[in-house]
């Protein structure tokens, strides 16, 4: 496995690898890597020649300077983990070398998917998400980009960046990955320990009970208060939002679920550790 810390050796290893008529993957992580992105890194060597996986923590994404300052640094785990999962590139950029001298990042407005839900509580965080992904894909020129369900709503804001600015582009959303007591994979799971692990698990519980109320025709609406309701009498969870949508658009939805783009989307504070998750609706 090949690493390569400047765009310049990126670009040049990319440059000789289609020059021989390879596909190349690319899977982009800000490392503390788990099985959620071996996962990731698995799916994208079933089809391509090349894979290469970024492991770069993006300072403009972060709403807060503590939650960027105790980010996870795992690097020597990370570079073993994706090796091991199939990548044959390993991407690990500077600050400096992606940014220049300058953090500043242009704002991006692509309508719902950037204004509401992740958009709304994390004011700029879709900014620093599209400059970092744009930066990247130019750097690493892959014929395929892989990217987790978890992220639902980023899924969306990426997408949207490769229709505009790389046609070329295919980008792949893969299946959320849980741990075996339902919790969604994260790099942030190893702050819950004891009683905030069990509160953790009320989001799962949550998008549980969305599911089945929505293989039937009945209103999520009663459900969605239900939930909200629960949340405020949880000492540690704060519920920052609940809800049923669509995934392309963003848009709510409340009778209609029985299509692959309905989903149900949680995100909370669970003891000052904020957890995203969702789950899709329709019935497989």
């Amino acid at each position: 496995m090949n690493r390569y810390k400047t765009i310049e050796s990126m670009k040049s290893y990319i440059d000789g690898a289609r020059a021989e008529g390879k596909k190349v993957g690319f899977v982009p992580t800000m490392g503390a890597l788990h099985p959620g992105h071996a996962s990731l890194i698995a799916l994208a060597s079933e089809s391509c020649d090349e894979v290469v996986v970024s492991v770069f923590v993006n300072p403009t994404q972060f709403n807060s300077k503590e939650d960027f300052e105790t980010y996870p640094l795992t690097l020597q785990g990370d570079l073993n983990l994706a090796r091991l999962a199939g990548a044959t590139v390993v991407f690990t950029p500077t600050v400096e070398a992606l940014y220049g001298t300058s953090l500043a990042v242009k704002p991006v407005d692509y309508g719902r998917l950037t204004s509401v839900y992740e958009g709304q509580k994390r004011k700029g965080h879709f900014d620093g998400v599209v400059a970092v992904v744009r930066k990247l894909f130019s750097a690493v020129n892959a014929h395929r980009a892989f990217f987790g369900e978890k992220d639902l709503q980023q899924l969306a804001v990426i997408r949207r960046l490769a229709q505009e600015e790389f046609a070329d582009l295919e980008v792949i959303g893969c299946p959320l990955v849980r741990e075996s007591d339902g919790l969604a994979m994260s790099s942030r799971n190893v702050r819950l320990s004891g009683l905030l692990r069990q509160d953790a698990l009320a989001l799962y519980d949550w998008l549980n009970q969305i599911k089945n109320a929505a293989r039937g025709t009945t209103d999520v609406s009663a459900l969605l208060a239900a939930i909200e309701a629960e949340a405020k009498s949880m000492a540690h969870v704060e519920l920052e939002y609940v809800d049923v949508i669509n995934a392309k658009t963003f848009d709510p939805l409340r009778k209609t679920f029985n299509t692959e783009d309905a989903f149900a989307i949680v995100a909370a504070q669970v003891g000052g550790v904020r957890l995203i998750d969702n789950c899709r609706l329709a019935c497989s």
